[in-house]
Formats: structure tokens, sequence, C-alpha cells
């Protein structure tokens, strides 16, 4: 049996505020493939976001296992696990977290100046990720020259510039109009057929469709792992469009 890319046993993260415990995650166990496109879904408060929490090394679980690519990430040190976080993980956010006064190949760059890249290489490889996503013509914009879905695209360049084992997008599409919620999906299809894994939390169903797999959060557990044998494809769905207009 291949070895998963993500793999927790009786995962559990507990926050004590006070007198009260409260069980953000209660006895997970997952296991996520390589090259699997995964959605995971939940009410606020169901530990979804604590989920993508631990599992993009941002936090320490209280106990049980998480194995990132067969390493332990809970015996890991702290700066280990940033070395892990910044080699091994891409992250996409629903506001972008783009620098305002920075041009999109300077952000891209980003995550290789904390890692030591030389510029040269540095702006060769955020070049060839700008160009990946569509954008490099863009590379001079500021954010405030980009519309939303083209600042969504950087902030996926600069997920992909360190060539991470795995991509996490929380709410990747929660900022944009519909047409561009296609894009940005299309382009996450695109890269998951290339074989990236990625993990994708949202709260829109709609958006969940365009996964394989679809795990679904409450009070800290998993309660639903759903196979999605026919996702909606969202590279056909924008050349559709495109061909009716």
């Amino acid at each position: 049996m291949t070895t998963p890319l993500i793999h927790t046993r009786d995962l559990a993260k507990v926050y004590r505020i006070g007198d009260n415990v409260i069980k953000a995650l209660d006895g997970v166990s997952i296991d996520i493939a390589r090259g699997e496109l995964t959605a995971v879904m939940g009410p606020s408060g169901s530990g979804k976001s604590t989920f993508m929490n631990v599992i993009g090394c941002l936090d320490l679980p209280s106990s049980g296992e998480y194995q990132l690519d067969r390493r332990n990430v809970a015996a890991l040190a702290r700066d280990e696990l940033a070395a892990m976080r910044n080699r091994s993980i891409g992250f996409v956010f629903q506001n972008f977290n783009l620098l305002a006064r920075t041009a999109a190949v300077e952000n891209v760059e980003l995550p290789l100046v904390y890692a030591g890249v030389q510029s040269k290489a540095r702006r060769e490889r955020a070049m060839e990720m700008l160009s990946k996503v569509g954008l490099g013509d863009r590379a001079d914009h500021h954010p405030a020259q980009l519309s939303g879905g083209q600042q969504q695209r950087v902030a996926i360049a600069r997920a992909l510039v360190t060539q991470p084992l795995l991509i996490l997008a929380d709410e990747p599409t929660g900022a944009l109009d519909s047409r561009t919620s296609l894009e940005i999906m299309a382009l996450l299809q695109e890269l998951n057929r290339t074989g990236m894994t990625v993990v994708l939390v949202t709260h829109e169903p709609d958006v969940a469709r365009f996964a394989r797999r679809i795990l679904r959060f409450r009070d800290g557990h998993v309660v639903q792992d759903e196979t999605n044998n026919r996702p909606d494809d969202a590279v056909a769905m924008l050349a559709a469009d495109r061909k009716a207009a």
C-alpha cells in the first residue's frame, strides 16, 4: 500500500479558556494520498480550520499522531517546523495576503527569500510560476493594479514557488465572484492533474463538488468521508463558457 502524504491518528487539539476545555479536534484519523484533491467542509466551530492549521504546521496537536511525508510533525523543533512549512507546504488564503507595496514577482519570491535562495534564482523561479498561472505579463504590477482573480493567481504562484508537496487553500474563492471562482478552481484542478496534492477548506457546496473527496467536520470529528466519483470539471466548464460567449 502506498504511504499517504498526510497521516493522522487520534489527532486532538484542546484549548483551555479559564475553567472551560474546548476540544477543537477530537480523535481525527485521516489519510490523504499523494495527488488527491480533497475538500474540507463544516460549520463554524466544527474543527475544519483547526485541522487545516495542524496539517499546515501552523499549530501542533495536543495529542495524537500527524505525519507529513512520513515525518512525525509533533516531534519537530520550532525551527524544523518552520522549515517544513516553508519547504513542503504552499498556502493560499481567502484574502490573498499579498504585500500591497510590492510587485507581483516580489510577492512570489518571498518564500524563496526565507529559504535563502539567491536573488537571480529567486527571480527566475518566480517568473516561471507567474507564467504558469498566466500572469507572466503582470510581474511588475502591484496588487492594487490587479483584479481579485489575478491577485489570487499571484498567491497561487507564491504557493507553488518552493515546489511544495502540498497546497493548502483556505476558502480560496471566498472573496471572488462566481466566474472568477471558476477560473481559480480550474487552475487548482489543472495543478492537481499534474500530481499536486490539494486540500481546500470551503463552506460552499458548489466549490466542494470540484474535489474527488469531501471531508465533513462537526464538533471536532470527521462525521462524513465522501468519495465524489464525478467531480465537476472546472476546466471544461470554463471552456464551455468561453465558447458560448
